[in-house]
């Protein structure tokens, strides 16, 4: 049994018998230091976030978009490494590569009925694997199935973000 398949089944079973672990929250702080550039904290982990030089940023750091799509890439080669492993399908590597499409005019106002986001992503998954093509076709379906960022990129998640005024200095 392989180490992931293992803490599958853990997970598994800690959730069956302990349904009040299964609530996961996740918080981001963010903070606008300077032009468009963002520091950005989770967990532990310091990330920058900025616009490129012709939106008058500094170009330090990836768009929020593109973190949007390097966190699909990511969730997905994870979602392949760990059910290819609870599914006992073969898989010696995994890489994602995704572009988004957007329209800027959503995002400048120039026409409302333009998406301010990507209207379409799409990409490629690539495996090696000496499965038949139908188990990587099985893993693909559970993989699309329980993709936390592909889930929350497909449907609707209820956002709920209110103001609170501070004052200049303030931390938060």
């Amino acid at each position: 049994m392989t180490k992931f398949k293992k803490l599958f089944q853990q997970k598994q079973d800690l959730l069956r018998n302990r349904p009040e672990k299964s609530r996961v929250e996740v918080t981001a702080n963010s903070q606008l230091v300077e032009a468009f550039r963002s520091h950005v904290k989770v967990r532990d982990f310091e990330m920058i976030v900025d616009q490129p030089a012709n939106m008058e940023s500094t170009d330090q750091g990836p768009r929020p978009s593109e973190y949007v799509l390097g966190a699909l890439a990511a969730c997905h080669e994870v979602t392949y490494r760990l059910y290819a492993d609870a599914m006992d399908i073969p898989l010696d590597s995994v890489a994602v590569s995704v572009t988004g499409v957007s329209d800027a005019k959503g995002f400048f106002s120039l026409d409302e009925e333009t998406p301010a986001g990507f209207s379409e992503i799409y990409g490629t998954i690539f495996i090696e694997s000496d499965a038949s093509d139908k188990d990587i076709e099985r893993l693909r379906q559970a993989v699309n199935r329980h993709c936390p960022v592909l889930d929350d990129i497909r449907r609707p998640v209820s956002v709920d973000l209110k103001i609170e005024r501070t004052t200049a200095g303030a931390q938060h």
